[in-house]
């Protein structure tokens, strides 16, 4: 069972009590098809580098994606698909359906509160945007979204609330951001196929913002002992594979900061932390493995309509990792991958993902320069740690 479907078939939270960790805080500002592996799909470093997984073992496949950051251009585009009648963000995100939900675990970045039903909806600095969102998700095929970012309580406790219900109406899971200490103190543990995955999340900054005192548990914030405390209880609880969402980085910069480098290290280092996906800069940035682990430092936007639009925040990837058992209750990476994706805002706002699109012949030729053009940018940013050396297979035409 995969994607949505297994979320309603086999992937349910497992519940269980925790203590509390969370420390210290750290800014967002605004300035057709589907593709499989293949023989077209080829690991961009020698493929002696990628771990070849047992054909007999089992195996979980985990999809990422980056930021979904709904800015107002996006949501006046929901609201011409919908005809009149609310928001419909399903054509916005049509294009990556079979990616994400063929995943036996497909996790999301929920970067913005969500609004009232109806409104009133906004941008930066705070956003608030149309819960018809969650249920494009739910379609999509996720099965949990990382809510700790730099803008989880733009909209205070009431966005927190209003953006948890919606992920509960829809049975998306979530994690990084919470309604009571209860919940903050509960592991987002999945069961996807029998096999429990732990889902974490945190976040370097609020924007300024202070979580209500006594209330610090509303958003997880960033630091190694607060990720790490919170892994080794999932593991308590009988985790498999504990995956890290980090909102981190520099705004902007295709290289990892310092903090980025070292908390990484320093988190995969650790036995209790598989696998780091990251988000916030808004560009793309390298993927890299470390030791026997790897991270996506950034993933950078899954749709965005800046209102100054370039070609760095309109480039992203999702991420597919799959773990192999290697042995009786261990797991590991044994294939890495990236599936560039496209913003194109004319003449409608649409995903698009970049093989799938370059290998139908009917794109223009217009559209397919411009989109090679963003594949080659793509490719140089996840290989500028030596990913292709160890087996990063990014999809191609």
């Amino acid at each position: 069972m995969q994607g949505a479907a297994a979320r309603r078939g086999g992937v349910r939270l497992l519940v269980g009590a925790v203590l509390a960790a969370v420390l210290a805080a750290g800014g967002c500002s605004s300035p057709a098809g589907s593709w499989q592996p293949g023989p077209s799909a080829r690991p961009s470093g020698p493929a002696s580098a990628q771990a070849q997984p047992d054909p007999a073992a089992k195996t979980v496949t985990i999809v990422g994606s980056g930021d979904m950051l709904l800015h107002p251009g996006l949501v006046s585009q929901a609201k011409e698909d919908a005809g009149g009648n609310g928001y419909d963000f399903r054509p916005l995100l049509a294009s990556v359906k079979d990616i994400v939900s063929g995943a036996d675990l497909a996790i999301c970045h929920m970067e913005t509160p969500l609004a009232p039903p109806g409104g009133p909806f906004s941008g930066f600095p705070k956003f608030s945007v149309p819960q018809q969102i969650v249920p494009a998700l739910d379609d999509l095929g996720y099965d949990s979204c990382s809510t700790a970012s730099n803008h989880t309580i733009d909209q205070g406790e009431a966005g927190v609330d209003r953006t948890l219900d919606a992920f509960d109406a829809a049975g998306i899971k979530h994690a990084g951001s919470y309604r009571s200490k209860s919940d903050h103190d509960t592991v987002t543990m999945l069961d996807v196929n029998g096999v429990r995955v732990a889902h974490l999340s945190y976040t370097f900054s609020f924007n300024g913002l202070t979580r209500p005192a006594g209330k610090e548990w509303i958003a997880n914030s960033l630091s190694r002992d607060a990720v790490i405390g919170e892994a080794k209880r999932a593991r308590a609880q009988g985790a498999a594979i504990v995956v890290v969402s980090i909102h981190w980085g520099t705004e902007y910069q295709h290289s990892p900061n310092t903090q980025q480098l070292n908390l990484a290290k320093q988190l995969l280092a650790a036995p209790e932390v598989d696998l780091i996906l990251g988000h916030h800069a808004h560009v793309v940035q390298p993927f890299e493995k470390i030791g026997e682990k790897w991270v996506a430092y950034g993933m950078a936007n899954m749709v965005a309509h800046h209102a100054e639009p370039i070609n760095d925040n309109r480039e992203g990837v999702l991420s597919r990792f799959t773990f192999s058992e290697v042995s009786p209750g261990k797991w590991r990476v044994t294939t890495a991958e990236a599936i560039p994706v496209w913003m194109d805002l004319s003449p409608k706002d649409r995903l698009v993902n970049i093989a799938a699109a370059l290998a139908d012949p009917s794109t223009p030729a217009s559209e397919r320069s411009v989109l090679q053009g963003a594949f080659g940018r793509i490719r140089g940013y996840l290989l500028s740690r030596g990913a292709g050396q160890d087996g990063l297979i990014i999809a191609s035409p």
